[in-house]
Formats: structure tokens, sequence, C-alpha cells
């Protein structure tokens, strides 16, 4: 059994197939079950739940990378274990109503819901709910030998974490609908073409790439960024006039900070500002 190290006060926590490491204010959660090409067990993704839970809370942490090992960014859940799951006769179509709890509960709630940056270090295949997973981080860097689909429809489902949600906000109406209705493979060029992911890089320099982004990134002011992040996505259902009133009441109270003040004491210092999120 693979195990990754989750550290935390009072002691380490292990979790299945996921290493979890905070440096410098990047935390990095890597998926680690290359054998399987990193789909989700039920402990994995508890643990997942619980890892980004703990980023959401630390202080310390600025940025949230997500990243596979292997040939897999991941490909969602193990079909072996939906198998399992499944009634002993089929049901007719029915549609139950989730409850709120079970909701809040699935991966993308979270991570759309933190107010730090996020970004997918797309290693290689990124499917079902893997590409959902991808889709609900800000920023996708993608290798050269990634590839997506949005797989659900070939086991006779929709996307289940959010893909119906963020393929259209991100590639369009049209592109989302062919993807999702036919479960079709695109390869990481034609995934930076349509606006799937942010850019394409050359996959040994991937791991450079995304350090290179994450430590803009953690030298940057926390607070205007995390901010702007909620505005970003507020503004998704807002009418302009009523986003124009949420920035002008974010930039106020962004004006009296600590943080403000170093950006212009730096800027006629001729130095570096030094930003402490205050």
């Amino acid at each position: 059994m693979a195990l990754g190290c989750h550290i935390r006060e009072g002691g380490p926590m292990d979790y299945e197939h996921l290493i979890y490491a905070k440096e410098e204010g990047i935390a990095t959660i890597t998926i680690n079950r290359p054998q399987k090409l990193n789909a989700f067990t039920s402990a994995m993704y508890q643990g997942l739940s619980e890892i980004i839970d703990d980023v959401a809370r630390d202080d310390g942490v600025r940025v949230l990378v997500i990243t596979g090992t292997g040939r897999a960014f991941c490909v969602g859940a193990d079909v072996k274990g939906l198998e399992q799951g499944l009634p002993k006769r089929p049901q007719p179509y029915a549609q139950p109503k989730p409850s709120a709890d079970a909701v809040s509960k699935i991966l993308t709630v979270p991570l759309q819901r933190m107010d730090k940056p996020v970004i997918a270090a797309i290693n290689g295949i990124a499917a079902g709910g893997g590409l959902d997973t991808a889709c609900a981080c800000d920023i996708r860097i993608a290798s050269e030998r990634a590839t997506f689909s949005s797989v659900f429809v070939r086991r006779g489902l929709l996307p289940t974490m959010g893909g119906t949600y963020f393929l259209p906000r991100l590639i369009g109406i049209d592109k989302a609908c062919e993807l999702i209705w036919t479960g079709d493979l695109i390869d990481a060029w034609e995934a930076e073409r349509i606006g799937l992911v942010t850019r394409v890089v050359p996959h040994e320099e991937l791991k450079a790439a995304t350090e290179e982004l994450t430590t803009k990134l953690i030298k940057g002011p926390p607070l205007a960024i995390a901010r702007a992040k909620k505005v970003i996505y507020d503004g998704l259902n807002m009418d302009l006039e009523s986003a124009l009133r949420d920035i002008m009441r974010e930039y106020t109270a962004l004006s009296q900070t600590e943080d403000h003040r170093e950006a212009l004491r730096a800027f006629l210092e001729k130095r570096e500002p030094v930003f402490k999120g205050r």
C-alpha cells in the first residue's frame, strides 16, 4: 500500500495513495495510485476531503497544487468500486433529491470555495471525476502527454462532480455538449485550443512551470488575490452593475490594508514588496 504523510500539529497522519506536502507557503497533493491510473477509492476520496479542508484552514498556505504520479492525473472513481455499490436489480430512472450535506462533500465544492489559488499540474490522463477535479481548479497547466475525457457517458452516466457546470463556463456550451455526450478523448493541444487548459508545456518541464507560477503567487498579496478570486467567481452570476458594487466594496477594504501600504512604499523605494496578508 502506497502511503503519503500529512503533517499537522499533533503529529503525522497517513492517507492511502496520497502524498501531502507543505513547503514555503505551497501545499501539494499528489495522487499516488499509478497502477490504477490514480483512480479514487472511497478512502482516497475521504483523505482528499480532509486534506483540502486542512489547506483551506492553514493561514501559512498560500497556494494549492494538485498533481498525479505515473501516466495519469486521475481517472475518477475506481470502476470496480462502483460495480460493488450497484443494487442487485436495475431500477427504472427516477430523480432522487440529494441532501445539501451530500452535495457539500463533493470534492469540487471545497476546491471552488477555497480563497487560495488552486493549480492543477496535469501530468497525464484526466478523465471522469479526474477531469471534473481539474476543471474545479483555477488554473490548469498540462503536460504535452496529457489527455482528457468526460468518460461518464460511456458508463451510462453524466458527470457527477460538476462537469456539466464547469465545462460550459470554460469551453462554451457547444464544445461542452460534444465532450460530455461523446466521451471523446482529446489531447493536450486540443484542450489548450478550446480553453480547457491554461497552457501546455513539455512533459519534463511541468514541475518547473508549475513552480514558476506558484513562486509568483506566494510572493503576491494574499488578501488581494483571495478577494479577486471571490469577485471573479461571484461575478459569473451577476449583472455588471452588481459586480461593480462588489468590486468597489473589496477595493475600498483592500485600500486600507497594510499590504496596500507596503506595495506603495516598495514602489517608491524601488524594491520588491513583502506582503504579510494584513
